[in-house]
């Protein structure tokens, strides 16, 4: 989980010297096929989610204008995030209202806090469950979706749910600074695949085995979904 003491956030070459070529090929191998999936399906699903994070207030206006551009979406789901970052902003309403919300039946905000993405995954994973979601696009920047994406895989997993999630890398320039650390994707993305790593050995991430497998459920029962094809 993102709390773990040794989950550093930028990290450079030699902090993955420790990773074998096969390891670093894998994560390879799932950012690109996460990433490759259609992005329009995510016009035809159940609910989306936002994970927020980071001072990223552009996860939260992309999220609010897809869903108030779709009305076939149902639910938004809106992750907390950690107050111990800086640039913490509770994701009230009131908040929410002010970047654009306006559409309020069927909004959901995580009441307390979620300091890592494990427990935003888990939640987002309770509302799944609780509200008989039968199809999920999640919304994260785009150097912190595959790792979100693979949490909340597991997440699912962990509940005995499987359903279509849809990675929506929400736009915005590689090379924007993210406000929590100034840093900008380039600088992240390094981190992030450590993580990928660490957590997948801890449990908390899905693997590539398990990426794949899903992937191949996904393609096989919900190809319509993807490609926009009539039932």
């Amino acid at each position: 989980m993102d709390s773990h003491a040794a989950a550093a956030r930028i990290v450079g070459e030699a902090d993955l010297v420790g990773f074998t070529a096969g390891q670093l090929l894998d994560v390879t191998k799932a950012l690109t096929m996460i990433l490759a999936l259609p992005q329009s399906a995510a016009d035809r699903v159940d609910a989306l989610a936002v994970a927020t994070g980071q001072g990223e207030e552009w996860r939260l206006t992309h999220a609010i204008r897809s869903w108030e551009t779709n009305p076939d979406l149902r639910h938004l789901l809106v992750a907390n995030g950690n107050p111990a970052e800086e640039t913490y902003v509770e994701p009230t309403l009131a908040h929410l209202r002010s970047l654009g919300l306006r559409r309020l039946d069927g909004v959901c905000v995580q009441a307390g806090p979620a300091p890592d993405t494990g427990r935003q995954a888990a939640w987002i994973a309770e509302q799944v469950h609780g509200r008989r979601i039968a199809s999920l696009a999640l919304a994260v920047s785009p150097y912190h979706l595959p790792r979100a994406y693979l949490t909340v895989l597991k997440a699912l997993d962990r509940s005995g749910l499987r359903l279509p999630v849809i990675p929506v890398p929400v736009a915005v320039s590689p090379d924007t600074p993210v406000p929590e650390t100034g840093a900008t994707a380039y600088d992240l993305l390094p981190g992030e695949v450590k993580r990928i790593l660490t957590y997948a050995d801890e449990g908390w991430v899905a693997t590539l085995a398990e990426l794949q497998q899903y992937l191949r459920w996904l393609w096989s029962r919900h190809g319509s979904l993807l490609v926009g094809a009539p039932e």
